[in-house]
């Protein structure tokens, strides 16, 4: 699990954002790179450093030469519009029954494994 995961294997390890797990996750960490919206300069340094570190050890090619090639701007209006999309599906019931249909598929597959 993510929580279990220490500091030291994400990109940004303050933020514990974007960890470098394997080589999918980062290709992951390169393309989600200026999506990150509580990061500093320095911390972005070091993301950059970490990914640059990972992707040698997973041997994924990364074309870009600075932090500053993998772009700084985030999605201001990122965190506002994840609420209103959830109040939307609340008020909507889409998340009612995507809850519900994931009970019953646990349901069914605790009855397959007895």
């Amino acid at each position: 699990m993510q929580s279990d995961l220490p500091d030291s294997v994400f990109a940004f390890p303050k933020q514990r954002k974007e960890p470098l797990t394997d080589a999918r996750h980062v290709r992951n960490a390169v393309a989600r790179f200026d999506q990150v919206t509580d990061a500093s300069d320095a911390d972005r340094q070091l993301a950059f450093s970490n990914i640059k570190k990972a992707a040698k050890h997973y041997n994924v090619e990364i074309a870009e030469s600075s932090w500053n090639d993998l772009g700084i701007h985030p999605q201001p209006h990122r965190a506002k519009s994840a609420r209103k999309g959830a109040a939307t599906r609340k008020r909507t019931g889409i998340a009612k029954a995507a809850a519900r249909k994931a009970a019953t598929t646990r349901a069914k597959h605790r009855k397959k494994s007895r």
